[in-house]
């Protein structure tokens, strides 16, 4: 998924900085490093076009240019399958209003159209396939040929990416801000990363992207896909925000870096960038949305195959007949997020919490009550006092077995200890003390929503 994040936020980097006046010299001149491939030879029967224009992300799993140090540290080892590790649909909307980006499982099952196999020059009739075969099998043209098949979406342009080009763009963008509620570790990857904000190198962030099995994460495609869903998102974020598309030295250098290993149709060229800028001008990181493609309830096992999973035929159909019309994907009317608040890893809503006031200071169990309240918590409403306890700091105690409630209801309370308590229950206690200050606003992570299951870039950077 590396891939898709770096191309996507460069992509997006590049457009914005067309619009610019320092724009056509710098992407023209850095048009010769780009790697061309012919995704659309001898194709028939495409579907029709739609609105907008749709890039297909593509991103091998080629490691061939890392060093071996950097293999070691990031733990990069083993033989590549030469397939797609990532596959993601981008739809820029007419007019530069919208980046519509669809992740597409690389475990999805499909039947792979007639074709020649690139490696043994074979020809191989339809066959039942996850969609990361495509690219094993037949290249950039069966995988094109593959996802508008499975799509009904034309495609316009092709883009493919490594590992190297994905480390050294988030190197020259001098790293990635990235937030989380709760821990991060994947012994497979080496991923170890605490609660909180942090800024991530190339290598971090390849790492991070990568990781497949992280704790807590359900589906472990599913939470790889909303973490690079995010990573793009900052990537967006940062691009915009630190002045690298107003600076041509800067530009240049982290262009370079992302064009270092790409690979694209070659009618994706300066002229083409420097268009879809002009029309692009404004766009920010809350113009875009991520989605993946909804599934059914239940995967498949195919002999020869394994398991795959399956796309919900209703509702896939309908996500790509709005990609196709150039329709938004997010709800319509969609509240901004509390930017102020600080994300937890349980929403407030669902901790259960008991008020005591420990000290002599009449109201303030009221007063914690209240605030807790408003600011979500599924208080109790009946504080509790009890001066005797002579409390100075605020304690949140809590059963070892909601530990994740108890870290997001301490995260509201500036200050304030944890105590674990064997046997309390469900129930999170806490026990105001008179270094109580304030009750800080606090949020879950932004779950996806509407009927294809969408956030927006806005809901998913840091605050």
């Amino acid at each position: 998924m590396p891939r898709w994040g770096m191309r996507l936020a460069t992509t997006l980097s590049v457009l914005v900085l067309g619009a610019g006046g320092i724009g056509h010299a710098v992407v023209s001149s850095l048009d010769s490093g780009i790697g061309r491939v012919d995704p659309f030879k001898d194709m028939k029967n495409r579907p029709s076009a739609g609105h907008g224009m749709n890039v297909l992300l593509v991103g091998t799993d080629d490691r061939s240019t890392i060093s071996k140090a950097e293999k070691r540290k990031y733990r990069l080892g083993g033989a590549p399958c030469h397939c797609t590790d990532t596959i993601m649909l981008v739809h820029l909307g007419e007019g530069g209003r919208r980046a519509s980006v669809v992740s597409l499982p690389r475990d999805s099952y499909t039947r792979l159209p007639e074709h020649t196999d690139r490696t043994t020059g074979e020809r191989h009739a339809t066959h039942p396939a996850k969609l990361n075969a495509a690219y094993a099998e037949g290249g950039p043209n069966l995988t094109v040929r593959t996802v508008e098949s499975m799509t009904g979406v034309k495609i316009d342009h092709y883009l493919e990416v490594d590992f190297t080009s994905f480390m050294k763009t988030v190197d020259a963008l001098g790293g990635v801000r990235i937030c989380t509620p709760r821990r991060l570790r994947d012994s497979n990857t080496g991923l170890d990363l605490a609660p909180g904000t942090h800024t991530l190198s190339g290598g971090q962030a390849l790492q991070y992207v990568r990781s497949r099995h992280i704790e807590g994460d359900g589906s472990a495609d599913l939470g790889r896909m909303q973490r690079q869903q995010r990573f793009v998102a900052a990537m967006i974020a940062r691009a915009t925000d630190s002045g690298v598309l107003l600076n041509p030295v800067k530009f240049k250098g982290v262009v370079s870096a992302a064009l270092d290993s790409v690979r694209a149709d070659a009618g994706f060229g300066p002229e083409q960038l420097l268009s879809l800028g002009e029309a692009m001008r404004g766009f920010s990181v809350s113009s875009s949305e991520f989605a993946s493609v909804p599934l059914a309830a239940h995967g498949v096992t195919v002999k020869g195959v394994g398991s795959a999973v399956k796309w919900d035929p209703v509702k896939a159909k309908a996500m790509f007949r709005a990609v196709r019309d150039d329709k938004p994907l997010a709800p319509p009317h969609k509240a901004a997020p509390k930017r102020q608040a600080k994300v937890v890893d349980v929403a407030p809503r669902q901790i259960r919490v008991q008020v005591y006031n420990g000290t002599g200071t009449d109201g303030l169990g009221k007063k914690v009550d209240d605030a807790l309240k408003a600011t979500g918590f599924d208080t109790t409403r009946e504080p509790v006092t009890e001066p005797a306890l002579h409390a100075k700091e605020t304690v949140v105690a809590y059963d070892p077995r909601w530990d994740r409630s108890a870290r997001s209801l301490a995260a509201a309370l500036p200050g304030s200890r944890l105590k674990a308590v064997k046997g309390q229950g469900a129930t999170l206690k806490v026990v105001a003390g008179t270094g109580f200050t304030e009750v800080a606003p606090v949020r879950a992570e932004e779950a996806p929503s509407g009927a294809f299951s969408t956030v927006t870039g806005d809901e998913v950077v840091c605050s």
